[in-house]
């Protein structure tokens, strides 16, 4: 994911109303950015931190400015706009840099599944399908805690994502492939866990999940300014 013109910077003076977020630009200017996360972003919003933000450069959109990642403890940065995170691995899909992902006859996006809707699913040759429900991961160590590089999933109780989970197995049970990928949005990650004391049904939910023969993915996402791009995968650790 390249971005033309490239992403500027900026120091984050506050995220508020969840979508918002004010920054202070090099000449001391203040403006408004759309902040696309639902989640609590936890540890990636400190006050001060530098930033990265894109222009749509579209003067009609009430905020024209998006923020992107935010550089967190330690130097990292985490990408935080979950906008991006369909899109890095779709991509990664499609450029067929994901071993286990490369063999399909189409791509789909937004697929309905029971009472479920996930964010990929690849069609095969035999009839048989692929989904695929896709999480951005960034909660890492805060400043005061080690650079331990275990980034964890989720950052705040998530009823959406332990109902994905629970679809998912049952796309196991009806024939078809299941996949959770995990797309690590944090340069820190050296391995990927369940936020347990965050949300303990969802930990119980991710191991049962791997159980029943869901697969699960996680992949670290590479944050410059002028590309984003999944790197390599980091190991899962449930222990």
């Amino acid at each position: 994911m390249k971005f033309d013109p490239p992403l500027q910077q900026a120091r984050l003076i506050r995220r508020y109303k969840r979508f918002m977020a004010d920054v202070e630009l090099a000449d001391g200017s203040v403006i408004t950015l759309h902040c696309p996360n639902t989640g609590s972003m936890k540890n990636c919003q400190p006050a001060g931190a530098t930033v990265l933000y894109s222009d749509s450069g579209n003067p009609a959109r009430k905020y024209r400015h998006t923020l992107e990642a935010v550089q967190v403890a330690h130097g990292h940065w985490a990408g935080v706009n979950t906008a991006r995170t369909n899109q890095l691995v779709a991509e990664a899909i499609l450029e067929k840099r994901i071993p286990g992902l490369k063999r399909y006859t189409a791509l789909r996006r937004e697929v309905t599944f029971a009472d479920s809707r996930f964010d990929i699913a690849l069609d095969h040759a035999d009839g048989k399908h692929t989904y695929i429900e896709v999480k951005n991961v960034t909660l890492g160590p805060a400043e005061d805690e080690p650079d331990h590089g275990v980034i964890a999933f989720p950052d705040a109780v998530t009823e959406r994502g332990q109902k994905h989970l629970l679809t998912l197995m049952e796309v196991i049970r009806q024939g078809h492939r299941a996949v959770l990928f995990f797309c690590v949005q944090h340069t820190g990650a050296q391995a990927v866990r369940p936020a347990d004391e965050v949300d303990p049904k969802y930990g119980d939910l991710l191991r049962q999940a791997i159980i029943e023969g869901v697969v699960v993915m996680s992949w670290r996402t590479a944050i410059q300014s002028d590309e984003f791009r999944l790197e390599l995968p980091v190991p899962l650790r449930l222990g």
